[in-house]
């Protein structure tokens, strides 16, 4: 494995780790409603449980309400229970094969505890991109003990890997920054 390999694959991954980190965000609740925060959700079908996005459709009706219209009659009450047993705190109302699930608003205390949450889940992911940063300098370190590099070329590929993580981790801070706000926005 060549510098030019790591530092390729080290960005890749701090790539992923952002990505992991916007799907994460998604889930969490804000002020409106978004119908990603019912993917977690899974609901009893033939004996199995699967997602909810595979038994209905999930959409929009308006900006606090998510609607969810099975595609099967019968499975409304099941989606109904799994969608309230759920740890969301929504109420989910029936009406006929059409379920609608009314976003509460959020008091200013549920905010302050999502937007700690929200810091979290920055945390997580700069550390994961630390984690790759080290990893990277270790394998050019290994190139270097075992002669396939110069010290140069090392103090070259670390520095270029360090704007990477510091690139990556400013995208972090402005990720949370951006969610923190539109939870806190009322």
């Amino acid at each position: 494995m060549s510098i030019a390999d790591i530092k390729k694959t080290s960005e890749s991954k701090m790539a992923q780790s952002i990505e992991a980190l916007k799907n994460s965000l998604g889930k969490i609740r804000t002020g409106r409603a978004n119908p990603a925060i019912l993917d977690s959700i899974q609901v009893e079908y033939y004996g199995s449980m699967v997602p909810l996005s595979q038994v209905g459709n999930v959409s929009l009706l308006d900006s606090r309400t998510i609607s969810v219209q099975a595609w099967e009659k019968g499975m409304g009450a099941k989606i109904e229970k799994a969608i309230r047993d759920s740890d969301l705190g929504v109420n989910p109302a029936s009406m006929g094969d059409l379920i609608r699930v009314p976003m509460p608003a959020m008091s200013e205390e549920r905010r302050k505890e999502m937007t700690k949450l929200v810091r979290n889940e920055g945390e997580t992911s700069k550390i994961a991109i630390r984690n790759l940063r080290r990893d990277a300098n270790e394998g050019v370190k290994k190139l270097v003990k075992e002669k396939e590099a110069s010290e140069d070329d090392q103090k070259r590929a670390e520095a270029d890997v360090q704007k990477t993580t510091d690139r990556y981790i400013a995208e972090v801070d402005k990720l949370v920054a951006d969610k923190e706000k539109e939870i806190l926005s009322v």
